[in-house]
């Protein structure tokens, strides 16, 4: 057959569906608008299918009341390849029903349509092509992830005591797009139109055809909660290393041990201060607020509260370690040097590195604490106290 005899390849269309209310999502506006790093979810899941290139045509389902916030969210309206969108209807269901008819009418000889939830964002081309593939071969394609853990079935829907457990070696977890033959899928809608079927798969299997397992991945969440949506934020957001500095003195006082790092040195006196006067853990902890400009540890913990008095210097350390991850960021290395003639540091420097490790939550490998003295010279030379420093590097989205 000549290139003037092959019949025109039928188009592929994806449907965004984005007429949800996203009651859970608990945002001022629904969870398909609302920002992610510097730019609507819809934007985001769009892009996915706009720059695929087995994908021809794309058409959004909206809810009839966010004209307004469609039109804000996607300024370049005039490509071929987005049709304007529509309004669906009170379920989901019904959105997709509502959005199959309108492609019926506008491009009656689709031949795959993809149907995809808006507050999935991070699909990726494989999976989109896997699916349209699948698609045209079997009629229909999902994506889904295998279930790895053991599902228990409660005696109500509450929580509640456990009635069985669910075998799990054939459970899946689908996801989107699922992806059908336009007429068949568009036919099954219309005879499931009342009837009320958790997914698009769902309505095909009542109407009797078979729709094929891809693999799916475990990137392709759907943004259900704003924790969800944090944690989209950021690995979307680029990161930064940034490095920050701490040096911290404390003279010694009467007593019989040094508490570093956590941990409790017997010597022949300990150090003074309002705190436990933990000089290790205050160089690291100014080192980390260095790092994230956010000040040093008096800003923090001033010496004049009288709350602070006799306080384990672990407190200020989850501070700082709290502060950075609701930044956005993670701690990638500490590197602690303690200066003192007495008492000796490094028959002690495994228990103070698992302890540091603990209470930031990284690997003990990332943790390096060492100590050196003045060769007799200054106060630390004169036993009148320890000084340390600290360094920090922590990584952080570039935008914060």
């Amino acid at each position: 057959m000549s290139s003037i005899d092959a019949p025109a390849k039928q188009p592929v269309v994806a449907l965004i569906v984005a007429a949800g209310r996203g009651a859970r999502f608990g945002a001022d506006v629904p969870k398909q608008y609302v920002d992610m790093a510097g730019r609507p979810v819809l934007a985001w899941t769009l892009d996915r299918f706009l720059d695929h290139p087995d994908v021809d045509i794309v058409r959004v389902v909206i809810h009839a009341n966010d004209r307004a916030l469609y039109d804000e969210c996607i300024p370049d309206q005039n490509r071929p390849d987005l049709l304007q969108p529509v309004p669906g209807g009170a379920e989901r269901q019904d959105s997709v029903r509502l959005g199959l008819e309108s492609v019926a009418m506008d491009i009656p000889d689709c031949g795959v349509v993809l149907i995809h939830d808006a507050a999935r964002p991070f699909v990726s081309n494989q999976i989109i092509t896997a699916v349209i593939t699948a698609s045209r071969d079997h009629g229909g394609a999902l994506p889904a992830l295998a279930v790895t853990d053991t599902i228990k079935q409660a005696k109500t829907e509450a929580l509640d005591v456990i009635e069985t457990t669910v075998p799990r070696a054939r459970l899946w977890r689908a996801q989107t797009p699922q992806g059908f033959r336009f007429t068949d899928i568009l036919g099954a809608h219309r005879s499931a139109a009342g009837q009320t079927l958790t997914d698009d798969a769902a309505v095909a299997e009542a109407s009797g055809f078979p729709v094929l397992l891809v693999p799916g991945s475990a990137e392709n969440i759907k943004l259900t909660t704003l924790e969800d949506l944090e944690s989209a934020a950021m690995s979307l957001a680029p990161m930064e290393t940034r490095t920050g500095s701490g040096f911290d003195v404390h003279r010694f006082e009467p007593g019989n041990a040094v508490t570093l790092c956590g941990v409790d040195i017997p010597h022949s006196a300990k150090l003074k201060g309002h705190s436990d006067a933990d000089v290790g853990i205050h160089a690291i902890c100014d080192a980390l607020y260095g790092a994230i400009g956010a000040g040093d540890i008096g800003r923090h913990f001033p010496p004049t509260e009288a709350r602070w008095k006799g306080a384990p210097s672990r407190v200020f350390l989850e501070h700082a370690r709290d502060l950075i991850a609701e930044r956005g960021g993670r701690i990638i290395n500490i590197d602690l040097t303690v200066i003192c003639e007495a008492p000796k540091v490094n028959p002690h420097r495994d228990a103070m590195r698992a302890v540091l490790a603990s209470i930031l939550g990284i690997n003990e490998s990332r943790i390096n604490v060492k100590a050196t003295t003045t060769e007799e010279l200054g106060f630390t030379g004169r036993n009148e106290g320890i000084a340390a420093q600290a360094t920090a590097s922590v990584m952080v989205p570039a935008l914060f």
